[in-house]
């Protein structure tokens, strides 16, 4: 049986569920729905990982071994090497490899892609582990964004590459009548690949943001090279061994996708990005480097990027205040504000919202809000698994430097807090700030980690042209709303729509601005400055190939 027939009703589900938006996740978000001793088991992999070469890829003639990445809840290193390879070598074995995997029909390639899926599956505690202790990440956050949440985008970038591939027949007869005879061809036509792709990855989320373009490329035929940020390559490394498994058991060489470790003094992302074999280029990170591989495009490459973005929060009117401040204050310390997701600004008219029992002060807000907040910095339980860790020195230093420079305006100061199980972690609660909607240096720019303003504006409609104006600007991957007439939502939407930032409306409970999912949501416009991109949409599997016709006479 082919992979594809393997996997068919399982493609065909995923398929679906692009088409209708519904909720589907083939893969359980919830640990206990695997092997009841899968979590001891991989916890004693990693642990024995330690200190050793990751020695599971099947790539030759690496250079070296090296690695750097740091534990944020241990704040030691982790110890593990990775083999560097010449970034010329790589390329060269990619371009051989394509030229083979090109050749495989897309159906197939769907199932071997399925397969690779199921395989990594079988991986999920361990990558888990991985990502806990490479990103800070709480261990449920990283078992299910490093795994399910992760394998499900793939899946749902396999379906739309299904859908867009089977949109042209393979071939036809063409006839056209000519009066007394008809004109007679043989049309075909073949979806070729662009060339190599490059997928350059992130600290903070090193197979959620990732696969995507991997599957991606590989289900349009091209061969992919993995980039990971050498202070998270562990996770991503073990999808990568995984995915050239499964290829070499299907007869296909594993080159088809190869791991391209680097460290932060000898960095390959820029050279591997310029080679003019590199046709495809995906990327997830800061902006300055975002802007700069997008200027690649001048030179034919296709460019694939999710930067940064101001996200904002207008809070007009609300049914019910306390349930709001419990879902912003989530929102802003889930995994310490490190998301893309994460609400930033959070814009307040000075007449207050108003509520059921009448208008609410901005004061009586902040006071709900950083009572929310401190419920979860303070709970045993609560902010290790929310607030999880800082991932970087560099966020640490972030929240004492914006609380240095607007001392004046701190309503909540930032500390650390109590984790048993991981007394040495980097942690910090969340820094809020309230500041006059005239003083723009305090929110006209992201602060990546658990930073909140609240800005005081005249009015809702100030707060609106303000977020317009970030938004423009800087971009936004997610907005929130807060009102409760339904024609002033509408309208606030609809202005933000035409500068192309998605809304989320009176969100309360366990839905929060953060989360995506996949087959539904889709996870960054492309359309405004926090990304060029939008995983998954019918543009980011077409730019991926060619379609080339060829006539024949029949």
């Amino acid at each position: 049986m082919s992979y594809y027939e393997q996997y068919r009703e399982r493609i065909e589900r995923a398929m679906q569920a692009n088409r209708e938006r519904t909720y589907y996740a083939p893969f359980p978000e919830n640990p206990k729905a695997y092997a009841e001793d899968a979590a001891a088991q991989a916890l004693s992999r990693f642990q024995a990982s330690m200190n050793n070469d990751f020695t599971e890829l099947l790539q030759e003639k690496p250079l070296r071994f090296e690695g750097e990445e740091i534990t944020p809840y241990l704040q030691t290193g982790l110890g593990i090497r990775y083999p560097i390879f010449a970034d010329k070598l790589l390329v060269q074995t990619a371009s051989k490899a394509m030229d083979i995997w090109r050749k495989v029909p897309y159906t197939e390639r769907a199932g071997i892609l399925t397969a690779c899926l199921d395989q990594m599956k079988e991986r999920f505690f361990d990558i888990a582990y991985a990502t806990q202790h490479t990103t800070g990440q709480s261990f449920m956050m990283a078992f299910q964004a490093g795994g399910p949440h992760a394998a499900d985008r793939a899946m749902e970038v396999i379906a739309m590459g299904m859908e867009e591939l089977s949109r042209v027949p393979a071939s036809c007869i063409w006839e056209k009548p000519m009066g007394k005879f008809n004109i007679s061809l043989q049309k075909t036509w073949k979806a070729m690949p662009r060339g190599v792709a490059l997928v350059i990855g992130c600290s903070t989320f090193p197979t959620w943001n990732t696969l995507p373009g991997v599957f991606a490329s590989l289900m349009t035929g091209n061969s992919v090279i993995v980039k990971p940020h050498p202070k998270a390559v562990l996770p991503i490394a073990m999808v990568v061994a995984e995915m050239q498994k499964v290829l070499n058991a299907a007869g296909i060489t594993p080159d088809v996708i190869q791991l391209a470790p680097d460290t932060q003094a000898h960095p390959l992302a820029w050279e591997l990005a310029e080679h003019p074999d590199v046709r495809i280029i995906d990327y997830t990170g800061n902006t300055d480097f975002g802007n700069r591989l997008e200027r690649l495009q001048q030179s034919g490459k296709q460019v694939f990027t999710e930067k940064a973005g101001v996200n904002p929060v207008i809070l007009d009117s609300v049914t019910d205040l306390k349930a709001v401040c419990d879902n912003l204050a989530f929102s802003l310390s889930l995994y310490a504000g490190q998301m893309c997701t994460a609400p930033q600004n959070f814009f307040v008219s000075a007449d207050g919202i108003r509520t059921p029992e009448g208008m609410v002060s901005v004061d009586a807000f902040i006071e709900l809000f950083t009572a929310a907040l401190n419920n979860i910095s303070t709970h045993p339980k609560m902010a290790p698994g929310v607030l999880a860790t800082l991932q970087q020195d560099a966020q640490k230093d972030r929240i004492a430097q914006v609380a240095a420079e607007f001392s004046d305006a701190v309503v909540l100061a930032s500390s650390p807090f109590a984790n048993e199980e991981f007394p040495d972690a980097r942690v910090a609660s969340a820094l809020l700030l309230k500041v006059d909607a005239s003083r723009t240096e305090a929110y006209d720019r992201e602060w990546f980690g658990p930073i909140g303003v609240v800005v005081c504006t005249q009015s809702t409609d100030e707060s609106l042209r303000r977020v317009l104006d970030l938004s423009r600007r800087h971009g936004a991957i997610s907005c929130g709303i807060y009102c409760t007439d339904p024609a002033r939502v509408d309208d606030m939407a609809d202005q933000l729509a035409k500068i192309y930032v998605p809304v989320s409306v009176n969100l309360t409970g366990p839905i929060y601005l953060n989360q995506h999912a996949a087959f539904s949501d889709f996870h960054v416009t492309g359309g405004n400055p926090a990304g060029n991109a939008s995983f998954t949409d019918p543009l980011y599997i077409n730019r991926r190939f060619v379609w080339v016709g060829q006539r024949f006479s029949a």
